[in-house]
């Protein structure tokens, strides 16, 4: 044994001396994530733009604290703010007077932004300068072009909220402390060139690698939304066009899916987990983010959605309820539909305010035998209310319950697994871009154009398709189209980005959302709000670590 340990001594020895003075030897080769040396190859390629895809689905994802998905919404036309419920990073949305160059969810927006353009530029340059091997040109520019998708998503989303934002085409390979911000017009430029490249170089609509990868038809609706606030109504009309008229996709007017033999109707099929993606038979959907539960597939969803969390209401918390598939599973009302969404907004028989869509009546359905004597009796909304059970205590539901408890939701977060009764997080696609958001996206740029007849047949597509009252010429202006757009993409679109991009979020927000007139949680959803908070302030973050260049700060802020 002693004889053995000497030789392995020796051996060690040897090795080190060989190895010591070798520059090579401590020469770190990556191999189990991405980065930017191994680009020189389709393997290398192809993990570089699957990591855009991680980086932006994690804007969707990592969100427990609801930042994200609370800031698209609070403080807009659409939502009031249970008091207690919102909280945390969203908080300065619904309340306006709280929000300062501080906010967190300003500052976790503009980094994740970032990132997603870092990662963009790294991928561009190297389709660009690294002459990858055993590739075609084609397929180079395709990866080019998915990655300038992205970089473009990133700079219009920034330019939105932000306005003048810092640039940055290339790479960085270094800590950078001197950044300043660029002239919107000179972002804006990118934005546009990287999307025209990605509308020639991207694979058509159903060629792409994978269902959910970039195609051609979602850059060109991404260029419609930009041209629209870039007020270039001509070219938007011309981008919304080329997806409508692809032939690629249709409306859904008929049941479909998983649930067709079900009570429903064919708006909300839309929205069920399973139904969500074409080879799903959702012929409307343009780009679906896929998530899997990680339980059923490796790798297959991370993070911790909270979309349902966020929208389905908090009707478990009321004796004799409990969760369940047909309600939409556990929610806790993190945000609550306001009165002009519920009781101002739809016309009679609109298919997309159908029980199916917004849930308003509930039933008590708990199995415990206790509430055998309750169960199916509609659960009381607005009224003081008690039901004695059977072993003789006494529920009782009271107006405040509509704060949260008992108040009407949106469905399309609806999601339920019997393995998961609590709901921890949510394992469902999202559908980021559909149909019906192209007509209206047509429908405003015909409308700016003074095509107000034009405006008005694309508003009547997706009318006749929910059953609604055509609408005519007359009635085409922007605040209608807003209005229908809340009817169409309620707790769909972001509808922040949609009310900055159009100048009406402080008009709409006041004169829509105002006070929330709650019994015990009256809260100001629009407190303090000004005009100023139109952008949100630059993260002071940056700014504080911006040492050698001045990195100006938002007005107001």
């Amino acid at each position: 044994m002693k004889k053995l340990l000497n030789y392995i001594g020796i051996l060690c020895v040897l090795v080190f001396i060989n190895t010591a003075c070798s520059d090579s030897f401590l020469d770190e080769k990556v191999l189990d994530r991405y980065a930017p040396e191994s680009l020189n190859d389709r393997l290398g390629f192809n993990a570089a733009a699957i990591g855009l895809h991680r980086q932006f689905i994690s804007m969707y994802t990592n969100d427990q604290d609801q930042t994200l998905q609370g800031v698209w919404h609070l403080g807009t036309d659409i939502l009031w703010a249970p008091s207690g419920r919102s909280n945390g990073d969203a908080r300065p949305y619904f309340s306006y007077s709280q929000m300062n160059s501080l906010d967190p969810a300003a500052r976790k927006i503009w980094s994740a932004l970032y990132i997603l353009i870092n990662n963009a530029n790294l991928l561009i340059n190297a389709a660009e300068n690294n002459n990858p091997t055993g590739m075609t040109a084609a397929e180079i520019s395709a990866f080019n072009a998915e990655a300038r998708f992205f970089r473009a998503y990133a700079y219009n989303m920034l330019a939105t909220l932000y306005g003048d934002v810092p640039l940055l085409t290339e790479p960085l390979t270094a800590p950078k402390t001197d950044f300043v911000r660029t002239p919107i017009n000179e972002v804006n430029a990118v934005i546009e060139q990287d999307l025209i490249f990605a509308t020639e170089f991207l694979p058509n609509a159903g060629s792409a690698r994978n269902e959910s990868r970039i195609n051609k038809m979602i850059a060109h609706q991404l260029l419609a939304e930009v041209y629209l606030r870039l007020d270039k109504p001509a070219d938007a009309e011309a981008q919304a066009s080329a997806v409508i008229n692809s032939g690629r996709y249709s409306l859904i007017n008929q049941r479909f899916g998983v649930k067709a033999n079900e009570p429903g109707d064919y708006f909300s099929d839309m929205f069920i987990k399973g139904n969500q993606r074409r080879n799903q038979g959702n012929t409307e959907s343009i780009w679906v983010l896929e998530m899997e539960n990680p339980s059923d597939v490796t790798g297959g969803g991370f993070g911790a959605p909270q979309q349902r969390r966020i929208w389905i209401g908090g009707y478990y918390d009321v004796p004799g309820m409990e969760p369940t598939d047909s309600l939409g599973g556990r929610g806790i009302a993190r945000v609550r539909l306001n009165n002009w969404v519920l009781y101002g907004l739809y016309d009679d028989g609109d298919m997309r305010n159908s029980q199916y869509n917004i849930k308003r009546k509930l039933y008590f359905n708990h199995s415990g035998s206790i509430y055998n004597n309750i169960r199916g009796q509609e659960v009381p909304y607005g009224v003081n209310s008690e039901f004695t059970l059977t072993n003789g205590n006494v529920v009782r539901i009271f107006p405040a319950d509509t704060i949260w408890r008992m108040a009407p939701y949106s469905m399309k977060w609806g999601q339920y697994d019997t393995r998961d009764p609590f709901g921890y997080a949510m394992w469902k696609d999202f559908m980021v871009m559909r149909l019906g958001e192209t007509y209206l996206l047509r429908a405003e740029a015909r409308m700016k154009q003074g095509d107000l007849a034009g405006a008005a047949s694309d508003i009547n597509v997706l009318r006749v398709r929910a059953n609604a009252p055509l609408v005519t010429e007359a009635q085409m202006n922007l605040d209608f189209i807003l209005d229908e757009r809340v009817r169409e993409l309620l707790a769909e679109e972001n509808r922040r980005m949609t009310l900055v991009r159009t100048g009406t979020l402080v008009e709409r927000a006041r004169r829509l959302t105002g006070t929330s007139p709650l019994a015990n949680g009256e809260i100001e959803t629009t407190a303090g709000l000004q005009n100023f908070h139109m952008k949100l302030p630059i993260p002071q973050s940056e700014i504080d670590l911006n040492k050698d260049a001045e990195l100006k700060q938002n007005e107001g802020y």
